[in-house]
């Protein structure tokens, strides 16, 4: 890995002198140490386990070695994992960047509880040459619970009862729930993580070490990459990449330089799914946060405000494609402008996995400097108690509770809080979802950024729809854009969005379910468990006093999303 700051001299004499406190006062090798006073005192070193799980993995090598002969030499053709933040984020990009290795299943990953999505896996796949691994650190969160009673259902049907547990395995915490459904169950094997490792820390522990062997990986090459980065990681502050990214965003959000704006060769783009969940889940607390902008296309150096700090990672085997050359040029222009840039190249795609421990290290570097405990993440469960609440309201009457609309029209219904609904009605320009999108992405202010937040089926037609949409808010307002599918991001950006700055204005999309999936042993189904996180998202973002717009698409959701579009392009007229 090569890394290269370009940074403007005020900011750059602000990184230098917090690297001088990180050498006066001893502070990598207290880091090490796993020091809590390092952040705030609360326990931080009872979440320290991935500091040195590198080695730990690499001393298991025989067991990774053994289960990669086992399924190179199955019959199984697709490996399905179950997962939800930390659990698949890491698998997600594992498999997007390799894809499927020569003699192995294809690893495919479910992380949504929409209905059309699961049903369309299921469809997609045949569970009888299929190995489903539910990952789950807990073992109590919602979404891999759910969906192992599903596919567990669905593989007794396709196998058998006395079969279904061969085709599952399980990566949980010793002594979990999950650990003793999976015995009851019969699963095939049982891996257990580090119960003082976070999930978002996890990507080098069984959580991403299984995945990858299940996928055919080299696991000795990619814990020797992520040696490597661990050992840099050891380094004096001023010769250490880590800590100098650390110190960098860090002190850059003191400074008001809060949007942290990823780019990445088109080989590695979903790297920026899984740092999207590191970074803003661990540093958006307390008032103060990071927020990570991942899938914003590059624009020119204009359209960016002095909130903005950016991360080019490239990949140097493909460096003179016309796509990546043009990404180059344009990020230069950037930097040329006098917007700081972390360049980082790698050379190897094994690299990623010393990308993985570089930006946890630097994350955590960056929690120390913000004065926050960067391992918890306290409105993750405000909003899984709001949907717990809901889901147990459905379970006891049949139906989750109403909300009236503040505004209904052909194919629409918009919610707001009684006070913004107010607010929206006496600056929109008319009644209609155009005149209220209107007062709506009025409220957005020079440093705010700009979130849609898609309850939908998390597939490529609709998360181009809505790109449309979130680059042209981008192009016309000039702030920075987030584009997050629940439940996943819920578990991921969502604590930034909640407990971070009051800075974010938030447009929620749902729509109706035209097909939905029942839940084994549940009277819940997947439709009502998307529509209470949805509901419960909003409460909590509400509860917060944040911009909120909630609108329901009803009908064909293409048209829906194609109506949309159009009201948000004559809102910005």
């Amino acid at each position: 890995m090569n890394i290269r700051f370009a940074l403007p001299q005020e900011l750059r004499g602000s990184v230098d002198q917090a690297s001088a406190d990180w050498t006066s006062n001893n502070k990598v090798a207290r880091f090490w140490q796993k020091d809590p006073s390092l952040w705030t005192g609360d326990g931080e070193e009872k979440w320290l386990g991935w500091i040195d799980i590198v080695e730990r993995q690499q001393n298991d090598l025989a067991t990774y070695a053994e289960l990669g002969a086992e399924v190179e030499t199955s019959d199984f053709q697709t490996v399905l994992l179950l997962g939800m933040g930390g659990s698949s984020l890491c698998p997600e990009v594992l498999s997007v960047t390799f894809g499927q290795q020569p003699n192995f299943p294809e690893l495919r990953i479910v992380d949504s509880t929409d209905p059309e999505q699961v049903w369309t896996v299921r469809n997609e796949v045949n569970l009888a040459d299929t190995l489903v691994v539910v990952a789950s650190k807990s073992g109590s969160t919602l979404e891999p619970n759910v969906l192992k009673q599903f596919f567990f259902n669905e593989m007794k049907n396709a196998v058998g009862d006395e079969q279904a547990g061969s085709h599952f395995i399980a990566i949980t915490d010793p002594g979990s729930k999950m650990e003793q459904v999976a015995k009851q169950d019969g699963f095939r094997s049982i891996f257990y993580g580090d119960p003082a490792i976070g999930g978002r820390f996890s990507a080098l522990s069984p959580f991403g070490v299984v995945p990858a062997t299940l996928a055919g990986l080299n696991i000795e090459k990619l814990l020797i990459e992520a040696a490597k980065a661990a050992a840099d990681a050891r380094l004096a502050p001023a010769d250490n990449p880590a800590v100098q990214l650390g110190l960098l965003l860090g002190t850059a959000a003191s400074a008001g330089r809060d949007k942290l704006t990823i780019f990445t060769s088109p080989e590695i783009y979903d790297l920026g799914a899984w740092m999207e969940q590191l970074i803003a889940e661990s540093t958006g607390k307390l008032g103060k946060g990071i927020t990570p902008v991942d899938r914003e296309a590059i624009a020119a150096p204009e359209i960016y405000g002095s909130d903005r700090i950016f991360a080019y990672i490239r990949y140097a085997g493909t460096a003179d494609s016309s796509a990546d050359s043009s990404l180059t040029a344009k990020v230069a222009a950037l930097e040329a402008a006098g917007h700081p840039v972390v360049h980082i190249e790698i050379t190897d795609l094994y690299e990623i996995f010393g990308q993985f421990f570089t930006w946890e290290a630097a994350t955590s570097v960056a929690g120390s400097v913000m004065g926050i405990n960067p391992f918890n993440q306290p409105d993750v469960e405000s909003a899984k108690i709001e949907t717990r609440a809901l889901t147990a309201a459905y379970e006891e009457t049949g139906k989750l509770p109403v909300r009236e609309p503040v505004l209904v029209g052909e194919g629409f219904k918009l919610y707001a809080t009684e006070a913004y609904a107010a607010a929206l009605k006496t600056a929109a320009p008319a009644e209609t979802l155009a005149g209220y999108l209107r007062a709506h992405l009025n409220q957005i202010h020079p440093g705010d950024y700009f979130a849609t937040l898609a309850y939908l089926p998390m597939f490529s037609e609709h998360e181009e729809a809505i790109q449309g949409m979130r680059h042209k808010v981008r192009d016309t307002k000039r702030v920075a854009t987030c584009l997050g599918f629940g439940p996943r991001f819920l578990h991921s950006t969502g604590q930034d969005y909640k407990g971070g700055p009051n800075t974010g204005v938030f447009l929620q999309i749902t729509a109706d379910h035209f097909v939905d999936v029942e839940i084994p042993e549940q009277k819940l189904t997947f439709g009502v468990v998307i529509d209470a996180q949805a509901a419960g998202d909003l409460a909590v973002l509400e509860s917060r006093g944040r911009r909120a717009l909630r609108v329901h698409l009803e009908g064909e959701l293409e048209a829906g999303l194609d109506m949309l579009a159009a009201a948000i392009d004559a809102a910005l007229a």
